[in-house]
């Protein structure tokens, strides 16, 4: 996979989220269009411009999510805790802790509306 594409609003501000939620750095040649982070395996996380962008609602999805990530924590608290301080919000804010260790991951929304999960690091293939 050469990229895994974003539209948003703002191009910057939601690659420098991800930068912070992720450790990376937004790629020096981004602007109002386009942005990047580029993985340490070459893969870039990009965020194209869409002035019309209509972010999905979580759960009932509609507009549908279309795609979402899926992040793995190696520990889910502390990792719940970074999202929030860089500025992601939980996707349903009845969702306790109970519920996301019993699950194994819990959703939240970055700040252009996109869903995504942090997800306990269990090496498990799924069902």
């Amino acid at each position: 996979m050469r990229s895994f594409v974003l539209d948003c609003p703002d191009t910057l501000a939601l690659a420098r989220f991800y930068a912070d939620l992720l450790g990376l750095e937004v790629h020096p040649d981004s602007t109002d269009s386009w942005a990047d982070l580029r993985l340490p395996d070459g893969t870039k996380l990009a965020f194209q411009q869409a002035p019309d962008h209509v972010p999905p609602r979580w759960p009932d999805g509609l507009p549908q999510q279309q795609a979402h990530l899926d992040l793995t924590a190696v520990d889910l608290d502390t990792c719940h805790e970074h999202a929030l301080a860089v500025g992601a919000v939980l996707a349903d804010p009845d969702d306790s802790r109970d519920k996301a260790v019993e699950q194994g991951f819990r959703v939240y929304l970055d700040p252009a509306g996109h869903p995504f999960c942090l997800c306990e690091d269990d090496e498990q293939p799924w069902a």
